[in-house]
């Protein structure tokens, strides 16, 4: 009976000795901050406001908790260690952040270089021109989706070899080009606006509407590209 209770005491004083506390276990090496409304946290040396001070921990100061039992918790920070309030500290947790969301381009943005676009129905064609005194055809295209918040190469070749995507079903805003002068070097560009219209600005007419299957642009017709 004796070996008995012996060999239950020492069993009881190993389980002791090894096995932490769970509050220990729980809080080992975790990261916390000072949660104050206002002031400080004082750390002291022992587990007790008895405890002398041994340092002022600013609020949202990070500590490392080695342990915690009876509203005390056993901190290390900048080289000091002691005893703080449990409840004036709070576990630190990392935010998982979102990836940004990309940039899309809606239609909204094509629908107001539309709209620019035609708001200078009529003005004059001037060679090299990008303003409202004047538009040659790349100038009326860059002018109007940047005023819609879109940048665009300043030439009708750079706009086809470098901008956008190439499409065969056009929808409104989508940039269609054309060679005026045979082969397939692009040299004019306009904005399809929708029922078989585009909007350009022409030599002849100036800022104008016409049908894309007109009788001289349908045949000079080289690819379409989305923006």
């Amino acid at each position: 009976m004796f070996k008995r209770i012996l060999a239950s005491m020492l069993l009881f004083t190993l389980v002791a000795t090894v096995a932490p506390s769970i509050d220990q276990a729980s809080a080992s090496g975790t990261t916390y901050y000072v949660k104050v409304n206002s002031g400080s946290l004082n750390m002291r040396n022992k587990p007790a406001t008895s405890g002398k001070i041994v340092a002022k921990l600013p609020k949202n100061q990070l500590v490392t908790v080695s342990s915690q039992s009876k509203g005390w918790a056993k901190v290390s920070t900048k080289g000091k260690t002691g005893y703080v309030s449990s409840k004036y500290i709070a576990p630190k947790t990392t935010k998982k952040t979102s990836a940004p969301k990309p940039v899309t381009k809606t239609a909204d943005y094509k629908a107001k270089a539309i709209s620019v676009a035609k708001s200078n129905l009529g003005v004059k064609y001037k060679w090299g021109g990008n303003t409202t005194s004047g538009f040659d055809c790349s100038g009326l295209v860059t002018y109007s989706f940047d005023k819609a918040g879109v940048k665009l190469p300043r030439t009708a070749s750079e706009m086809y070899s470098k901008a956008g995507t190439k499409v065969t079903s056009f929808q409104p805003g989508d940039l269609l080009f054309y060679a005026t002068s045979g082969g397939k070097k692009v040299t004019h560009v306009a904005i399809y606006i929708g029922n078989g219209q585009m909007i350009h600005s022409a030599t002849s007419k100036g800022v104008s509407i016409v049908s894309i299957n007109n009788s001289y642009w349908k045949p000079k017709f080289i690819g379409a590209k989305r923006i």
